[in-house]
């Protein structure tokens, strides 16, 4: 506990009790009313200070290092708009299950909606994207306020962590002085918990977690299901379990289900069996053959980008769905599924695969054979294109490129579709990030430096309307130190826009929706002091590939609509 003044102690028994209870780093954005906090977390050694200037920046940043790491992250603003920048990356955080703790530190209740500088309403600023709010209001320095702190931070961490993680929200006035100006008298406590908390290092107050294993019940009525259900599908769409895919490939091995996995499940990349896994499901499903009709899916983690499958699942009324809800959220957009199923989804499916039903396995000899069959169409179509750099060969050659301890965090719009749709199988353990809570193209450079902050190489994935949306990101490389590399598909604005209806209304497309921005991406690399390099073949490509900076991959946006309906095309009559 630092006594120098009441603002000093308040805060820095906030800080201890959010470092024992898990807080690893902070993410703070520059500013007079949030000084004693930043400077609480800058000098407590057990937790790593990021400065950010930008607070949009500050709070994408620490979405990444939450997404990879798994640990709550913590943001601090100062009073007024500032915290309002950040409440993108609340409602991604919100929306994908990400522990961020947000401080936003605010002026006292006497200049309040009364013509103050820098002041706006901060309570309850983030609405329900928020798990938890608590305004911490003008406090002494005594017993009770010290224990309330203390309190707090325990609780915050809990609910950011808890069944529903998400972020927390704590609003933090504080009264002058704002600098570590020492303040004689100010504090009064003189408990021993109150100033120095528990003498062993745990938290003030620990939360015992839910039990995580489903019940009997459930397991034994979908062991019924599972049996009396040969043509059935595992989907794994997004989620942050490295323990998941090889327990999905023990359920794929007793049940005979294939996999539909996507890239950010974990599943489709890494060293466990993905013998059964299926990647180009989305072409699959675009006309799906009558042999292939699944009676059950069996859902982990987010539903798949693909709309293709999404719309295929929301139109069965047949095809019975189940949904491991491992977040404790109303995760079913479909509105069909039977039945949501909590607890531990690594436990879910040891309980599951232990039934080993006799299924006979040609229905997932059947659904290997249309995977090989869509992936010769797309090795064959993507190689008679040669040298040419396409989108969907970018995401292709990917698996050639991907080491173990890859990670690659991808943006929406079309890379995530991209990488979804044409990336195959692969033995690398890498892992895909990506922001599909909100879906929104903004933070992603930030998410993408914050991710590589946790210490992994680190590429990020974009196009050039998703670069200009972070830019000022960028400089989280050199004033962090932060290496990754970021590849821009340049292929002059906002090509997803060319696959919608909308395409067909020239009248102020290029200006409303394609929206290219004409940017000289060597001048903005110039501008971040990034090397930078425009590539013009696959090759070039593997041989900058991993190195920090910019890599620019140049592709038309005509021929990128006209290669992914051949694509299509191709893959559709070979299938069937």
């Amino acid at each position: 506990m630092d006594p120098t003044n009441r603002n000093t102690a308040l805060c820095s028994v906030l800080v201890d009790e959010l470092a024992r209870s898990g807080v690893e780093h902070a993410c703070v954005a520059p500013g007079s009313r949030s000084a004693p906090l930043a400077l609480a977390f800058w000098n407590d050694p057990r937790v790593k200070t990021w400065s950010l200037i930008d607070e949009r920046c500050a709070g994408f940043f620490a979405l990444g290092l939450a997404q990879q790491t798994g640990k709550p992250v913590v943001v601090v603003t100062t009073s007024g708009t500032a915290g309002a920048n950040v409440h993108p990356a609340v409602a991604e955080a919100g929306e994908s299950c990400i522990p961020l703790i947000v401080i936003t530190t605010d002026r006292p209740p006497e200049m309040r909606d009364r013509g103050a500088g820098q002041t706006i309403d901060q309570i309850k600023l983030y609405g329900d994207s928020a798990r938890w709010f608590c305004e911490l209001g003008n406090i002494d320095a005594g017993d009770e306020g010290l224990l309330l702190f203390r309190s707090t931070g325990c609780r915050a961490t809990a609910e950011a962590t808890g069944p529903h993680p998400g972020p927390v929200h704590l609003n933090v006035p504080l009264r002058e002085p704002l600098a570590p100006t020492a303040q004689a008298g100010q504090v009064t406590a003189t408990r021993s918990l109150a100033l120095k908390g528990r003498s062993d290092g745990r938290p003030l107050t620990s939360v015992t977690p839910k039990p995580e294993h489903p019940l009997e019940s459930v397991v034994s009525a979908l062991h019924d299901l599972i049996g009396r259900s040969p043509k059935g599908l595992i989907v794994a769409g997004r989620q942050h379990d490295s323990d998941l895919p090889p327990a999905l490939a023990d359920l794929s091995a007793a049940t005979g289900y294939p996999i539909l996995a996507e890239p950010t499940s974990r599943a489709r990349a890494g060293g466990h069996d993905r013998t059964n896994v299926v990647a180009a499901y989305d072409a699959i499903f675009r006309e799906l053959p009558n042999a292939l009709m699944p009676e059950l899916i069996i859902r982990f983690g987010e539903l798949p980008t693909s709309k293709t499958l999404r719309q295929w699942i929301g139109g069965q009324d047949d095809c019975a769905q189940i949904v491991s809800n491992a977040n404790a959220g109303w995760n079913e957009p479909t509105s069909v599924a039977a039945a949501l199923v909590g607890g531990d989804p690594v436990s879910l499916c040891t309980e599951l695969a232990s039934a080993r039903p006799n299924h006979d396995r040609a229905w997932s000899r059947d659904w290997l054979v249309a995977e090989q069959v869509a992936q010769k169409a797309i090795d064959d179509y993507l190689n008679a294109l040669g040298a040419e750099l396409c989108e969907p060969g970018v995401h292709h050659f990917l698996a050639d490129l991907l080491t173990d301890g890859s990670l690659v965090y991808v943006a929406s719009s079309m890379p995530i579709r991209d990488l979804e749709a044409f990336l195959p199988s692969c033995a690398a353990k890498a892992t895909f990030l990506a922001n599909r809570g909100a879906n929104g193209i903004d933070g992603l450079v930030s998410s993408g430096l914050g991710a590589a902050a946790a210490g992994r190489p680190s590429t990020v994935i974009t196009g050039d309307v998703g670069l200009y949306h972070d830019m000022n990101g960028l400089l989280a490389m050199k004033r962090n130190g932060v290496e990754a590399t970021i590849v821009v598909l340049n292929n002059g604005g906002g090509s997803i826009f060319d696959f919608l209806p909308i395409a067909g209304h020239s009248d102020g497309y290029e200006e409303l929706f394609a929206t290219p921005t004409g940017l000289d991406l060597e001048r903005v690399a110039s501008l971040y002091e990034l090397a930078f390099t425009r590539i013009g073949s696959y090759d070039e490509l593997a041989q900058v590939w991993g190195k920090p900076g910019m890599i620019e991959v140049p592709t038309d946006r005509a021929r990128n609509l006209e290669i992914h309906r051949e694509l299509s095309e191709r893959v559709r009559s070979a299938i069937a």
